[in-house]
């Protein structure tokens, strides 16, 4: 119980943790978001400022040079963001244009791409114009529909097509800030998945400790107990009592053998560089003394098996042992999770070059939701408060191990008390 509350008390202060995290990283974001929203707006604002005088002195050269009087409005209107109209008393010649536009944005250092055009009263449209980047890139004018101004005066229109991107690469410490703060969220949210992760295994590792410790308590205990039986020395006057605690004593060392045996195949999991001992083997023969080795226990429960074995050539190249481990598993399982009689159906089917292993039983089921699990090593079926169905969660994982090991493949079809069928896959030896 110290234990549990313990552990609800890590549990909680890791939520907390996670959330207050989340919370600061967000705050943290938006005061990023703001903040460059800010300075972008700033940064636009003066250039803004910075193209209405350049242009305002532009004109005032253009009125100079045609010896046209200066409007008593200001001559500069922007039309959009990226868009501006210079009126102008007088035709416009574009080599002059171009090198004052050049010379002005030059002198309060405006380095963004722009095109100019000169509207032609005559023809009512944009005439001549050019392109002018600082990369020398040539690309044709292409200005928005002519505003309609109030008179029919000369005028010249000045657009930044990349005004945005070119804003931006200006914002040189705030771009490389921004760039930093998404690290640190990348990274943030990798090391809570990490945690997370972490959190899982520890979990799953402590209902496995939780699971082998009391399946080893139960046949020990039991076993502690008949010895002790043994001791007395009047025993050996009762033969009966004496072959039923020698019995005991068997039946429940030989519990632990397997118990042990399946820890072990666990640990072989965990050697990416098992070396399996490979043979030509009868998968028929093997069937066949897994089901002998169950016999004892269908006899127990009333339960029957029913073979067809239809496989014409039946050989593979495997392992002898951990291919019996995988029957035995698969014929263990379907006899644990059955509420009633076990019938189970055991065939065989050679399709081309490889054969088919269906084990189906009239068991309780698997939920939808856990058959995408069940292979996982540890994962068992959520019970509840259910214990009656003893296991340490890897046996399906060591045959998913195994198969896959020899070239084969499994999967499962099944229902909540409709039973199960696991279906192997194996390539056949071909002599």
């Amino acid at each position: 119980m110290y234990t549990l509350y313990l552990w609800k008390v890590s549990r909680n202060t890791l939520r907390v943790i996670i959330i207050l995290a989340a919370v600061s990283i967000a705050g943290i974001a938006f005061t990023q978001v703001y903040w460059v929203r800010k300075a972008f707006d700033i940064r636009e604002n003066q250039f803004n400022r910075d193209v209405n005088t350049a242009l305002g002195n532009v004109a005032s050269r253009i009125l100079e040079i045609n010896r046209a009087p200066s409007p008593s409005n200001n001559p500069v209107q922007q039309m959009a963001t990226n868009y501006f109209v210079v009126l102008v008393n007088g035709p416009i010649d574009a080599g002059i244009l171009e090198f004052l536009l050049i010379s002005e944005f030059e002198k309060r250092n405006i380095t963004a791409e722009f095109e100019y055009g000169i509207y032609d009263c005559a023809e009512r449209c944009m005439v001549g114009g050019n392109y002018i980047s600082p990369r020398k890139t040539k690309v044709s004018a292409h200005f928005p529909e002519t505003p309609r101004l109030n008179n029919d005066g000369y005028y010249f229109a000045v657009q930044f097509p990349g005004l945005q991107a070119n804003l931006i690469s200006q914002m040189g410490i705030w771009g490389f800030s921004s760039a930093v703060l998404l690290v640190v969220i990348f990274f943030f949210v990798y090391t809570m998945l990490v945690i997370l992760k972490q959190k899982r295994l520890s979990e799953v590792q402590r209902d496995f400790i939780n699971n082998m410790t009391h399946e080893f308590r139960t046949p020990i205990s039991t076993i502690a107990i008949s010895s002790e039986v043994l001791r007395d020395p009047g025993i050996v006057h009762q033969p009966e009592r004496l072959l039923n605690y020698s019995t005991i004593i068997q039946t429940e060392a030989n519990r632990l053998q397997q118990q042990v045996e399946r820890v072990l195949q666990m640990a072989q999991m965990e050697k990416s560089n098992v070396g399996l001992k490979l043979e030509v083997l009868d998968l028929h023969a093997l069937i066949h003394e897994a089901v002998a080795n169950h016999q004892p226990a269908l006899e127990a429960t009333g339960g029957q098996i029913f073979l067809d074995l239809s496989a014409g050539h039946p050989i593979v190249m495997g392992d002898r042992l951990h291919l019996a481990n995988v029957f035995y598993n698969l014929l263990d399982n379907a006899l644990k999770y059955n509420q009633g009689q076990p019938l189970i159906t055991l065939k065989t089917a050679q399709e081309g070059n490889k054969i088919r292993i269906g084990i189906g039983d009239n068991g309780v089921g698997i939920p939808a939701d856990a058959l995408k699990s069940i292979f996982k090593k540890f994962y068992r079926v959520p019970t509840g408060n259910i214990h009656n169905v003893k296991g340490f969660g890897i046996g399906l994982s060591y045959v998913k191990w195994i198969a896959e090991k020899l070239g084969g493949s499994i999967y499962v079809e099944s229902k909540p008390g409709k039973g199960s069928v696991f279906h192997m896959i194996f390539p056949l030896h071909q002599p």
